[in-house]
């Protein structure tokens, strides 16, 4: 995906390893590679599905770019500012526009303080509203996630998980953020809750203008919210494109064969037979050579084992990974 003006977020090459130390003096034997180069961008007011199988780097990629985690390498540019280059206070300040919506919504809250408290403790940090006034914005961000004013003076074992989820979107947006990083906010919550949750979460873009980078498992959901989809394979984008293009003409085989593997409405439905991929998920701490989807491709070819491909354009704004579907040189 090539980054313009209009890009909120612009990711280029991130890397993150994490060591693995054994022995007695614990001396590093191998790493793994959990995001192996990743890039994309996100343009204002428009929202990003980065989906993969657990394991894939998804979660971290968006600890990454607030970082909460440190890459190794790459860069993160938010709003033409370079977030790898920033001092704490700096990056304190920025990450007031960088919220997470975690996926857990019992384990986010701290279950000694009071909803008014989980908010106000936002406000207060940032120095956003005077102490009088808290209780009034606190109210105000209770009404925008559609819970009631005495919600404020309840803890969290009082609320249902969706209603603990909608708390922790009013607590992102105590802040007044422009990106929210939403890291599989629905997976835990029941099927007639997500639907709630991810209508609430459209209409509050619509409303503040808000970007999101929403990362989930599940295909149903990021059809349903997506504007772009990315899709992850071992660290790695295989294939990235608009929504109906990922969904309609999948490139990458991986990307087709998860699409064949999941229920998706409308004309989808019943349209692919099942794509059965043989083996396993390598191990990231000893990816194969080349691409790595090549040992469980149904496609590959000997050039897939010794060289990988990196993300192309196989139609205007659809890139993927693929040797045996790249474009032809002339």
């Amino acid at each position: 995906m090539t980054a313009t003006r209009q890009d909120l977020l612009v990711v280029r090459d991130l890397v993150k390893h994490f060591p693995v130390r054994k022995g007695l003096f614990s001396r590093v034997a191998g790493a793994v590679r959990a995001v192996d180069g990743v890039s994309f961008a996100i343009p204002r007011g428009k929202t990003l599905g980065l989906v993969g199988e657990s394991g894939s780097g998804k979660t971290t990629v968006g600890r990454m770019i607030p970082r909460l985690l440190e890459p190794d390498s790459g860069m993160l540019h938010f709003d033409n500012i370079d977030i790898a280059q920033l001092s704490p206070r700096d990056l304190r300040a920025l990450r007031r526009r960088i919220q997470v919506i975690f996926q857990d919504p019992y384990g986010s809250l701290n279950p000694r303080m009071t909803v008014h408290s989980v908010l106000a403790e936002a406000l207060a940090v940032h120095r956003l509203v005077p102490a009088r006034q808290r209780r009034r914005r606190v109210l105000e961000l209770l009404h925008m996630v559609g819970l009631p004013p005495e919600a404020a003076d309840r803890y969290p074992n009082e609320f249902s998980g969706g209603q603990r989820q909608r708390i922790g979107i009013a607590r992102a947006l105590a802040v007044e953020p422009d990106l929210i990083i939403a890291d599989e906010p629905v997976s835990a919550l029941d099927v007639s809750v997500q639907a709630q949750i991810l209508n609430l979460l459209e209409d509050l873009q619509d409303q503040l203008g808000l970007t999101y980078l929403f990362i989930s498992h599940d295909l149903r959901v990021v059809r349903h919210i997506s504007d772009c989809v990315a899709v992850m394979y071992l660290g790695r984008i295989v294939e990235c494109a608009q929504v109906d293009d990922i969904f309609n003409t999948p490139v990458h085989p991986y990307t087709r064969a998860i699409l064949s593997a999941a229920p998706v409405p409308g004309a989808l439905r019943g349209a692919r037979s099942r794509i059965l991929l043989s083996g396993d998920v390598p191990s990231p701490l000893n990816p194969p050579s080349g691409c790595p989807f090549h040992p469980r491709c149904p496609d590959a070819r000997p050039d897939c084992a010794t060289t990988l491909q990196r993300l192309v354009e196989t139609s205007p704004g659809h890139t993927a990974a693929c040797h045996v579907h790249a474009p032809q040189q002339n």
